[in-house]
Order: C-alpha cells, then structure tokens, then sequence
C-alpha cells in the first residue's frame, strides 16, 4: 500500500515538468487573470437597457461571487443547493423545475419577461441546451440571454466530468456549455456572440445586432473543430467590441 501512495505521488509530481501541464497552467492563468467579470458585463447590459429591469440568475451558488453584485430594480435568483448548503436563493429548485412552474403560474407569473437571464446551472450541453431554450421563452424582444462558461481554454477544462480533478485544468471547469452556445450560434434568426473574458461570457439576443450566426460546420461539436475555429464559432469579441455594438 506505502509503495502505491508513492506511486502515485510520484506520478503526480511529473504533472510539474510535463509541457503539456505546464501549457495548461499558463492557460489557467492567463484566463482567471482577464477583466472584466461576468457582473461587470451584465450590469453594462442592463443599464444599456435605460429603463426599470427584470433580472434572473439560473446557477447562483454563492451569491457574493456573482448574484450580489448585479443591479437592477428587480431580482430573482435559482439554484437546487448541490454545491452551497445555505443555498439563499429565491427558488430552491432545477431551471427545469423552476421554468415548468413559472410556465404554470405556481411560481411568479407565465406572463413575466426578463430583462436579462443569466444561466450558470449545470455545465452539460443538453442542461445548458434546454436552459437557452426556456430563457428564449421568457426574455424580453431586447433582452439579452447570458451564459457564463463558453469558451473553455483547453480539452481538460471542457471535460464531462467535474470531479475528475487530476487533470492539467485542475479544479478549473467550464464543461460543456460551449457545445449549447455553438448549438446556438447556428441560429440565424438571433444575434449572439462571446465576451473573451471570465472563461467566456456569451450572449444571445433577438433583436440587438451584436453578431450574425455562425457559418463553421462542427456536426458532431468536436473541441478540436471548435479550437481551430474559436473566433468565428463563438464570435470572440472584446468587451470594448460589445460597447461598440451596443
């Protein structure tokens, strides 16, 4: 057993010197160290709106990361408290629960739209997938969708599996998500495109012209077709980019 936990500490410790770690962890570096934040963006987005606003967070977690720092007249926030015990949401519930209720009237109103809606639940395709399918339902003709976690730097950091630590990524992980926003990007009756910054914030929009659809072929959302054609599949733009547009 001794010689095992040698091993395998022994087989941890070349993780250091091996060049593709070590490209990885300049990768996760380069990226935690980008500005501005996700809050930085979505509160651009609903001052630009110039009006009283309707805001909801799908995947809060910890409110002080994220949640606290939004302003906007009104808040909502959801979140099923798998990773944050005191979980201060609003909803105690999945995005599909809550959307299924509020479709229902048992939760709010069928009737409320929203001005943004940010989506940082479960990072798995199909999850994130039917999250932009339900927030398309309920977001305002010029609201924006938000989604957080779509431009993954590397194949570790889009890996299926969360807990699966010993990786270059480390506890980075951005999973899937970018294979919904793809997805997406293919629609050509929206606008979208992704902020390069805060491991990616992407936005989606009915009627602002922030980026036309995406003419990359990637059938089968394969990370290296993806890599190879990052800037026209996600629309990587700068926040000072997005300013612009808006």
């Amino acid at each position: 057993m001794i010689k095992k936990i040698k091993d395998y500490y022994n087989w941890g410790g070349r993780f250091l010197t091996d060049p593709f770690h070590i490209k990885v962890a300049d990768l996760n570096k380069k990226e935690a160290d980008k500005t501005p934040l996700r809050s930085d963006i979505i509160n651009f987005l609903l001052q630009k709106l110039n009006r009283d606003t309707t805001y909801l967070e799908i995947g809060v977690r910890n409110p002080a990361i994220n949640y606290d720092k939004i302003i906007s007249t009104t808040k909502y926030s959801v979140d099923p408290g798998l990773e944050f015990k005191e979980n201060p949401v609003d909803f105690k519930l999945t995005s599909d629960e809550f959307f299924s209720q509020l479709r229902t009237n048992k939760v709010l109103s069928k009737d409320l739209k929203f001005d943004v809606i940010f989506i940082d639940g479960l990072h798995l395709a199909d999850q994130v997938n039917r999250d932009i399918e339900n927030a398309l339902e309920f977001i305002k003709e010029d609201g924006f969708i938000i989604l957080h976690d779509c431009n993954p730097p590397s194949e570790w950091h889009a890996r299926e599996e969360h807990g699966y630590r010993i990786s270059p990524a480390g506890n980075n992980w951005n999973g899937t998500t970018w294979k919904a926003f793809v997805k997406w990007r293919q629609n050509k009756d929206l606008f979208s495109c992704c902020v390069d910054t805060d491991w990616g914030v992407g936005i989606i929009s009915k009627t602002h012209k922030i980026g036309s659809a995406s003419s990359i072929k990637n059938p089968f959302f394969e990370y290296g077709v993806m890599n190879e054609n990052r800037k026209e599949s996600m629309n990587l733009i700068s926040f000072e980019d997005l300013k612009s547009l808006l």
